[in-house]
């Protein structure tokens, strides 16, 4: 098991969350959802570009694939949906502490020393 790789524990949540494999589809061979998840977390985690991948994880491109796929879907919202309701069910988040990011706020024009303008309309 490598670093980035989920526990037996952490993957038995995502279990009832995710599609059927399909062990037997026709074509190249089917990698496993566990197989793949953890390939989406390597990249995640370590902003790597997905040609990077390292090759445990299986193609570079079946773990995308399979990532914009369930994007696609709205599988990961579901996910990310379920998982917050199972966290708050067992009291596992903490509301008591909030960020805000300041490169996503944008400043009025004046705040990087442009000169002000009168706002009054003509």
């Amino acid at each position: 098991m490598s670093r980035y790789d989920l526990t037996d524990e952490e993957f038995e949540l995502f279990l009832p969350l995710l599609p059927a494999e399909r062990p037997n589809k026709p074509g190249h061979p089917y990698r496993s959802h566990r197989q793949v998840l953890n390939g989406m977390f390597w990249i995640l985690r370590t902003g790597a570009p997905w040609r990077d991948l390292p090759t445990r994880y299986g193609p570079w491109n079946t773990v995308y694939d399979r990532f914009r796929r369930w994007k696609k879907q709205g599988l990961w919202q579901q996910i990310l949906d379920a998982l917050e309701a199972q966290a708050r069910q067992m009291d596992q988040i903490d509301f008591t502490f909030g960020a805000l990011d300041g490169s996503v706020v944008r400043a009025h024009k004046a705040a990087a020393g442009a000169k002000k303008t009168s706002t009054v309309f003509r």
